[in-house]
């Protein structure tokens, strides 16, 4: 399979939210690669034993480093930048991946609303801040993977923290996509990363057997793979549910809400459940 041009051995992969899930997946497919990796994850045990099995695993040894890090903190994502720099002199790859759930809907615990942006959003800025520029100075292939999710595009209610989140994180990544490619000489790509359904932690917080609708973390990260060699921006993930087709009729009709002037989360509203199961079914003919 063809590569981004960043994917290549001996070349360094930064990775937060790397102890599980598809942030695991990525750093484990990258030392797979032959590419020097550092994990980060706010889990101080979770992360010291997610680098133990990967250095075990792969027998990658000194090429995997970890680091403790709150994205939430940027001191704490500086230092996660001049660690990487300190250890391997570069970094090829960035992955802003970790995130968090629980925040609520609209009136919950503000508490946990404030965490869940200072993580999920945040996170993802102060990532892009501290690693950007040095990244561009390299004038190597290199690139930003910034995991993002359908929530943030459909904003299905009930969620509404984790949506608010996840749109702030694509805005961001479009504006660093536009970014980048106005810089002369760049060579730093941005992409955002959609996954669909996918068995983590975070979706099963209770462990339990795989649902036989969700894709795999390690297929997440193929998928992701895949779609950066062909230079995609928007990585949209299907999953064994949900097929692509479907959740272009879904975006399509998220925002046809404003285009047609309907009421917000026609979706959902009982007046429009079917005109969108109609709508819907447009993407069954294709599939």
């Amino acid at each position: 399979m063809a590569l981004h041009p960043a994917l290549a051995p001996g070349r360094v992969a930064v990775v937060t939210g790397a102890a599980s899930g598809i942030g695991f997946a990525a750093a484990e497919r990258f030392a797979g690669l032959g590419m020097k990796v550092v994990l980060a994850d706010a889990n101080a045990a979770a992360l010291e034993a997610a680098c133990a099995r990967l250095s075990a695993t792969l027998a990658a040894g000194d090429d995997v480093r970890f680091r403790v890090t709150d994205v939430a903190d940027l001191k704490d994502v500086e230092g996660l930048r001049d660690f990487a720099l300190d250890a391997f002199g570069e970094v090829a790859v960035l992955m802003n991946n970790a995130g968090v759930g629980g925040g609520g809907g609209l009136l919950g615990d503000l508490a946990k609303w404030r965490r869940l942006i200072d993580v999920n959003l945040w996170g993802v800025i102060h990532g892009v801040n501290a690693f950007a520029p040095a990244m561009i100075d390299q004038k190597r292939p290199s690139a930003i993977v910034n995991t993002g999710s359908k929530q943030g595009i459909t904003c299905p209610p009930g969620d509404t923290a984790y949506n608010v989140s996840k749109a702030g994180v694509k805005v961001v990544t479009e504006a660093l996509a536009h970014e980048l490619r106005n810089i002369e000489g760049c060579q730093v790509s941005a992409h955002l990363l959609i996954p669909g359904f996918t068995f983590t932690g975070m979706t099963r917080p209770d462990g339990g057997d795989k649902p036989a609708g969700a894709w795999t973390p390690g297929q997440v990260v193929e998928f992701l793979l895949e779609r950066m060699a062909a230079g995609d921006f928007y990585v949209l993930c299907p999953d064994n549910d949900v097929t692509r087709e479907t959740d272009a009729r879904r975006i399509l009709w998220a925002a046809g809400d404003i285009v047609e002037n309907r009421p917000a989360l026609s979706r959902w509203h009982s007046d429009y459940k079917a005109a969108f199961e109609a709508f819907a079914k447009g993407a069954a003919a294709k599939a």
